[in-house]
């Protein structure tokens, strides 16, 4: 498998607005010591579909939905295995206590803004309403999660409707996801700089299993940025409590974590932990005002929690405690690239009020890495 690098730029045509610029640039650095996989992407892991909807309009309006299927399926009919664990809880996370008490996740994973949190709710039972299968059920726990992303967009104006939600959940797909200002991600800030949507995966030697280990997150946090143990953040004095204090730390972090391998919501909530710290890998210190949390589902090829069992007792091969930390390491690894990847995918955005978040300075970012010899051309 080819050695993992991480791509600095990508080009957005779909998504550049008026007050967008692009730049070019590619400084590849190795995070990790693990490869990833065809796409370095959550959709790396096998039956696993995203879907996004940008909304970029006039001055003001930047923001959207991503959303993460972890199967094609009747999801509320074959639901996964699934956790959730809170790194810092000032956050609007929809359906958490439900996947807590049962283990199970029934919906697509939403992500939007912190006031389209409702909607996406609807969305999301609108979406499970509409199949066939589901014509008798008066009950449904839809996943929706946020950031705000009220510097750049005008989040009280509420633009993200139901329709646009069905819209990414109708085209999810599997392959290539796009990152940066996109989706959920379209106008989140972090570390400063322009966040977004960025995600990454790692694969396990056949030896330890051959799992796949897929991360998408929506970055729109602080703190003092590390890019593969380079303390970029306090080279660029630019950072959380900086002699200007500049670049408030509250924000949040959504990360979801897919794997096939066959874990129990236990081993779910363990890996979930493992992702935070590839969190804190960057930088991110999951401030007071920041709402960080952990989705993790099991989506091997086959295994289902079935809403109406036809045997009594639920069977299923599991992977051992002792067999878990090659998947740990692959959830930290993936996660740490996952933020960096949001960061150098994303490009400079003006929005409400006129405010700009910059992108990351890639010239400057080079010539910090050549500094600590990591900077692999």
């Amino acid at each position: 498998m080819k050695t993992n690098f991480l791509l600095s730029y990508f080009l957005f045509c779909s998504i550049v607005g008026p007050s967008q610029t692009t730049s070019t640039g590619h400084p590849p650095v190795k995070i990790g010591v693990l490869p990833s996989g065809k796409y370095n992407a959550i959709t790396d892991v096998e039956g696993v579909l995203v879907g996004q909807k940008t909304l970029i309009k006039a001055d003001s309006i930047r923001t959207g939905v991503t959303v993460v299927l972890p199967h094609s399926g009747n999801l509320f009919q074959q639901k996964v295995p699934a956790a959730i664990y809170t790194g810092n809880g000032f956050g609007k996370l929809a359906g958490i206590t439900q996947v807590k008490e049962l283990g199970n996740m029934e919906s697509p994973v939403i992500l939007t803004n912190t006031l389209s949190v409702a909607t996406a709710i609807n969305a999301g039972i609108t979406y499970t309403l509409s199949q066939k299968e589901n014509a008798g059920i008066a009950s449904v726990n839809i996943i929706a999660g946020e950031t705000n992303d009220g510097y750049l967009n005008d989040i009280r104006g509420r633009h993200v409707t139901e329709e646009d939600v069905l819209d990414a959940i109708k085209n999810a797909k599997s392959g290539k996801v796009v990152q940066g200002n996109v989706g959920a991600g379209t106008g989140t800030v972090c570390f400063g700089f322009k966040g977004g949507i960025g995600t990454s995966s790692r694969v396990l030697p056949m030896a330890l299993g051959g799992y796949t280990v897929g991360v998408l997150v929506q970055t729109n946090f602080g703190g003092v940025l590390e890019i593969a143990g380079v303390p970029v953040g306090k080279e660029l004095k630019k950072h959380y409590l900086s002699d200007r204090l500049n670049d408030p730390v509250d924000g949040s972090c959504m990360i979801i974590v897919a794997t096939d391998a066959p874990l129990d919501a236990r081993n779910l909530e363990r890996l979930a932990k493992r992702a935070f710290m590839g969190l804190a890998k960057t930088g991110g210190i999951a401030g007071n005002g920041s709402g960080d949390y952990v989705i993790a589902f099991s989506s091997p090829k086959g295994v289902r929690v079935v809403y109406s069992p036809a045997e009594k007792l639920y069977t299923t091969a599991t992977v051992h405690n002792d067999d878990m930390s090659p998947l740990f390491m692959a959830a930290i690894e993936a996660t740490e690239e996952a933020v960096i990847n949001s960061l150098f995918a994303a490009q400079t955005m003006k929005g409400h009020k006129g405010h700009t978040a910059e992108a990351i300075p890639k010239d400057k970012v080079i010539a910090i890495l050549k500094k600590y010899n990591r900077y692999q051309p």
